[in-house]
């Protein structure tokens, strides 16, 4: 049998190597095959681990695309907020574009957020999901002070366009990758048009709605 590459961590500092090792194998093997059909086995054999030797560092491989999720999070919202905060002003429009453009232009962030509530949330530790969850509304929060300054909505609105977006962006994601027989069928048969999404336009259009919709009750 072959030795793995790896050898057990002896100190806090190897046992954070081996666990970006992981989190490294685990984000490209996601990217390339999507993170519902990555297993665990897929990503210990990716870092040249026993299966085994890997639960030594995450408790599952949801824990391990939890923190993926998370990391997700943190750069999507400095990258929404950098633009935002270069604006001394916006329309709703302008900040549709913003949200639609930054979260197509993350397609694995966007897998992630379908199946964080479906799966990922759902087979860790509570204090994994506590975790995780305070990182998130750290984010929301941060996000929504950048939408109530361009757009001037309450606190419950921010959450809500927030809360639309990544949801959106979530199902959209799963709707545009159905897998290549099925995107040869709705391609090839005019009446199953409807099923061929491109993730940014549609989500554009859901939030200019979405946040037009907030202008006409305040107004």
């Amino acid at each position: 049998m072959t030795e793995p590459v790896f050898k057990r961590a002896r100190s806090a500092r190897a046992k954070q190597v081996r666990e970006a090792a992981i989190l490294d194998a685990a984000r490209s093997l996601g990217r390339g095959h999507g993170v519902r059909d990555v297993t665990l086995t897929d990503i210990a054999a990716a870092v040249g681990m026993h299966k085994s030797a890997l639960l030594r560092y995450f408790e599952t491989r949801e824990q391990i695309f939890l923190k993926l999720t998370a990391e997700g999070w943190r750069e999507w919202s400095a990258a929404l907020r950098g633009d935002l905060e270069g604006r001394a002003h916006a329309t709703a429009d302008e900040v549709a574009a913003v949200f639609a453009g930054t979260l197509a232009g993350r397609p694995m962030f966007c897998d992630l957020l379908a199946q964080a509530p479906m799966n990922l949330e759902r087979n860790v530790s509570i204090d994994s999901v506590r975790e995780f969850k305070l990182e998130t509304f750290e984010e929301i929060a941060l996000i929504g002070g950048e939408l109530r300054r361009l757009l001037g909505l309450s606190e419950l609105q921010t959450v809500d366009t927030i809360a639309t977006a990544t949801g959106m962006a979530g199902a959209l994601r799963q709707m545009a990758t159905p897998g290549p027989r099925l995107r040869e069928l709705y391609e090839s048969d005019p009446q199953l048009g409807h099923a061929v999404v491109e993730v940014e336009p549609r989500l554009y259009r859901i939030l200019a709605a979405f946040l037009a919709g907030l202008e006409d009750a305040a107004s």
